[in-house]
């Protein structure tokens, strides 16, 4: 049985992940959290891989998170052309996304969250290699800003497995 792919991203209500300057300041809408959601919580349980673009890992380690790497017990995969030194579970590769997620799915492991950018995203929603959506919509417009999807050469047809409403945010999970 090959591994779970897992997309876990936010975006606008217009379906951007980030505003045309790459900021995702959007994300924190500045609303107090009044109902206990726990979806974080239920991804970091069943995955123990990460794989993310160098932009999306830049934000993680500099605006996010900068004391501390919160992914340090996962094995994490950054795609990048400034390939790195890799430390333990940190490996920075040049792989094509595609070819990376399809050896990773065949090596034992848990579930893997693709955690960003859009240049990881697309062509991996393009192969059909996502099992997975879980795609958190917060009420706010952009106007403009990164696509979540681009355009794509066919549809990639999905089931609706969940729906729900917290903190006002929709959560909406689709598989294959």
């Amino acid at each position: 049985m090959s591994r779970e792919i897992i997309l876990y991203i936010a975006v606008s209500l217009d379906g951007f992940i980030a505003e045309l300057d790459g900021s995702i300041d959007f994300l924190g809408g500045g609303e107090e959290l009044l109902e206990d959601e726990t979806s974080y919580q239920e991804l970091m349980e069943k995955i123990d891989t990460v794989v993310m673009g160098r932009t999306t890992y830049d934000q993680v380690i500099n605006e996010l998170l900068p004391d501390q790497y919160p992914y340090e017990d996962k094995q994490s995969y950054i795609i990048t052309s400034h390939v790195e030194t890799d430390s333990e579970n940190l490996i920075f590769t040049s792989q094509n996304p595609v070819e990376l997620i399809r050896g990773l799915k065949e090596e034992k492991g848990e579930a893997i969250w693709i955690v960003g950018g859009g240049s990881i995203i697309a062509p991996l929603v393009e192969a059909n290699l996502i099992d997975t959506y879980i795609i958190t919509t917060i009420p706010t417009i952009l106007g403009k800003g990164i696509p979540l999807f681009n355009e794509l050469e066919g549809p990639v047809k999905l089931t609706v497995a969940d729906v729900y409403v917290k903190n006002n945010m929709v959560y909406t999970t689709y598989s294959k």
